[in-house]
């Protein structure tokens, strides 16, 4: 039998397309940028770090998961690249050197406890980036934790019916913006049977005014935003928005 991990299957089932939706945004942000070396902030299994490592860029993936970031060294060996893997809280990235680039996507930062650890996270971005670095990241809005979310649901058996995934969403009445995901992956194993894995994760979204005023109070001076991974302009009814922000 095989037994697999949350991480594992997560990052087995996870949409491959949003990685290379990911890249395009960073490397279109990214032209102006002297030098190569990016931090992923939250990089996770580091599918986006292998695929910038193979465009010759010089990548640290930094995640607060073990599990994941062993996920991450596997990828780039099975891709020949080299990355460098850091286990690392995003609130606190003091023994880390300063990058031209860096990126923190897949509303990572929508999982922080409150505005306070958000802009601690961006004073500390902030003070690893070079002079004319550029930070890159998305988060998911309101509409997204207080329309979208509630009830929803999403079911996904794979065509040899060797996976499968169910996901509901709450809404947090105890968190301004808070939403609940309740995940289940099942696993068949080879007597026939199916492995249960599950976690409940908790998310909270922010005003885009309170983002931009704690943006601006760390330093960055040049905060640009936008929805459908930089192709369009902010309305009200935006699920995600990408932040491009500068010295």
């Amino acid at each position: 039998m095989i037994y697999q991990s949350f991480a594992q299957l997560y990052d087995q089932l996870f949409d491959q397309k949003l990685y290379r939706r990911w890249l395009d945004f960073t490397l279109n942000c990214g032209q102006t940028v002297a030098g190569n070396k990016v931090l992923d902030l939250a990089g996770g299994a580091g599918r986006l770090a292998v695929m910038l490592a193979q465009r010759h860029y010089d990548v640290t993936v930094a995640d607060f998961s073990s599990e994941m970031l062993s996920l991450a060294n596997q990828h780039a060996d099975e891709a020949g690249v080299n990355l460098k893997i850091i286990e690392a809280d995003m609130r606190n990235l003091t023994n880390l050197p300063q990058y031209n680039l860096v990126t923190c996507y897949a509303d990572s930062l929508n999982y922080l406890d409150d505005m306070v650890a958000v802009q601690m996270t961006f004073r500390q971005v902030y003070e690893h980036l070079t002079t004319d670095g550029i930070f890159l990241f998305d988060m998911i809005s309101p509409y997204k934790t207080d329309v979208v979310y509630p009830g929803y649901m999403y079911n996904y058996e794979d065509e040899a019916h060797q996976h499968a995934f169910m996901w509901r969403s709450f809404m947090d009445d105890e968190v301004k913006h808070g939403v609940i995901h309740e995940l289940a992956f099942f696993n068949r194993l080879s007597n026939g049977e199916y492995q249960r894995v599950g976690e409940t994760h908790f998310e909270r979204a922010y005003q885009l005014v309170e983002l931009q005023t704690a943006l601006d109070q760390v330093g960055f001076e040049r905060i640009e935003v936008s929805s459908n991974f930089g192709q369009n302009k902010v309305t009200d009814k935006d699920e995600r928005w990408f932040f491009k922000c500068q010295k």
